[in-house]
């Protein structure tokens, strides 16, 4: 197994897609002043707008209060929620905004100026641009950290170790333990499952007569924790795969879908290319409790057969006990390839795992009530985005948390002070990665994966206990993150740590 080791750069994709909704209050401050109305003298200077965001997209609304909001604080009365991640604010113009949210209202901003007032209540961190050596120090007392993170684990391991995630109070990631899930982020809708399947069995039939393989592989992001492409290359030995994009290829796209593009925003041209097979090989980059991607969600809409491996939870979310092939079920590709083989051959069994699309047979209670209670929305102007939906989250959690302070600071004898709130692994909790097939001790030692995921999975744990030990000391320089490493290995060493 792979220890600790040198430091590198943790690896990390692009922000998510464009959000297109807000479902509480964004109330614009009069006159395009923002608040310097609101604010004293020496707060001034944070609020002056900066730009408006330029990769993200925002419908404006009118003024709403959420119906159990009778929050009529003027703005410098109400606390602050500052946006740390850079490039990622929720609102427009400016840097900063008022928002109502279901029972109280706060100000948020993206100016960094603020972090050190005293109504800076808590700063809102975006996971995958988390970096412990940025962090905002020191961490005064009467702030709490949010995290928002719905995107790959590979993106940032520092958030799946303990000393990493337990330094937050407030989380929004795709764990269903997470404070404010967002485990079924990819999935729009249940009608999104139960849309016809797009190309009939007949004719899949017809195509595979014809030379096309049963199992469809498209990936061009070959380089991931997961060596998902290591386990489809044994199991191409037994089976025919057609392999578009960067790896594995072994078939060319049509040059009208070689825009990947057309895969991100579900053109027709791409699902009806993509519907023809019978079987989608669908391996996530990250394998990670609750983490699934459109990589799953997308053959089931189509009415193809996803053969998955990613979230070992998988089977809690599938529309019934029979609508997904579970790779992890199989002892080796090779039974898997003959499993394949057997439902290409056979129409009826073929068949059972498309029985879901008749709404009477989808029979798990848990996908029902989770896609009926979310409070937020996808590609639904209803509901929420669930950014801004978690930035509501907080601050009503911490108008509580300060209203709570208040009354125990008034009344000590007669009331408790408010519990701390933290989370735990349980809220991101990703394991070490291993090998997509066979086993880490077999590879050698100049294997591409193992020479950076086991490694960045450690050196992971090495920030997160640096940054900790940062704040345990009180420091306020961030730079000083490696010299703290530097001296826990030491003491390790020593035997003292």
């Amino acid at each position: 197994m792979a220890g600790r080791g040198r430091m590198v750069p943790c690896a990390c994709l692009g922000l998510f897609g464009v959000l297109c909704w807000v479902w509480v209050s964004f109330a614009s401050f009069p006159d395009d002043q923002l608040p310097l109305e609101a604010l004293d003298a020496v707060d001034r200077a944070a609020f002056q707008p900066q730009s408006a965001l330029s990769e993200m997209e925002f419908s404006s609304i009118s003024s709403y209060r959420g119906p159990g909001n009778r929050d009529r604080r003027i703005n410098k009365e109400l606390p602050i929620l500052l946006w740390w991640s850079g490039g990622l604010f929720p609102h427009f113009p400016g840097d900063s905004e008022r928002i109502d949210c279901a029972t109280s209202s706060c100000l948020v901003t993206s100016n960094r100026k603020v972090q050190m007032y005293k109504r800076t209540a808590s700063i809102i961190f975006y996971g995958t641009d988390f970096r412990a050596y940025e962090a905002p120090l020191p961490r005064l007392r009467h702030q709490t950290w949010a995290l928002f993170h719905e995107e790959s684990p590979m993106n940032n391991y520092f958030l799946s170790h303990g000393p990493g995630i337990r330094l937050f109070n407030y989380t929004a990631t795709f764990s269903r333990e997470s404070d404010y899930p967002l485990t079924l982020q990819w999935l729009p809708s249940l009608d999104y499952l139960l849309q016809p399947v797009a190309v009939p069995l007949g004719e899949k039939n017809r195509l595979r007569r014809g030379g096309l393989a049963p199992v469809l592989y498209m990936q061009s992001h070959c380089d991931v924790p997961s060596d998902r492409n290591r386990y489809v290359q044994e199991l191409m030995k037994y089976i025919q795969v057609d392999s578009y994009g960067k790896c594995l290829n072994n078939k060319p796209l049509p040059e009208n879908l070689e825009d990947t593009a057309t895969a991100t925003g579900e053109e027709s041209s791409f699902m009806n290319f993509v519907a023809r097979y019978k079987f989608h090989l669908a391996l996530e980059n990250g394998l990670c409790p609750d983490y699934m991607t459109e990589k799953l969600w997308r053959p089931l809409h189509q009415g193809c057969v996803p053969v998955y491996r990613g979230s070992s939870s998988v089977a809690d979310w599938m529309p019934n006990d029979h609508s997904a092939i579970i790779i992890d079920h199989f002892p080796s590709p090779k039974s898997l390839a003959e499993f394949l083989k057997r439902l290409d051959e056979n129409d009826d069994e073929y068949a059972r795992y498309l029985e879901f699309k008749k709404p009477s047979r989808i029979t798990n209670t848990r996908l029902l009530e989770a896609l009926e209670t979310r409070e937020w929305g996808v590609n639904d102007m209803s509901k929420p985005n669930y950014l801004n939906g978690f930035e509501c989250y907080v601050c009503d959690q911490e108008n509580a948390r300060l209203a709570a302070e208040r009354t125990y600071r008034k009344a000590p004898n007669k009331n408790q002070p408010p519990k701390p709130k933290m989370a735990n692994n349980s809220h991101m909790g990703c394991p070490l990665p291993g090998p997509g097939y066979g086993h880490v001790t077999d590879l050698p030692a100049d294997d591409g994966w193992l020479q950076v995921w086991p490694q960045d999975y450690w050196q992971s744990l090495d920030q997160a206990e640096g940054l900790e030990s940062l704040i345990r000391h009180n420091e306020s320089d961030p730079s000083l993150l490696w010299k703290h490493i530097q001296n826990m290995a030491v003491s390790r060493a020593r035997g003292k740590h």
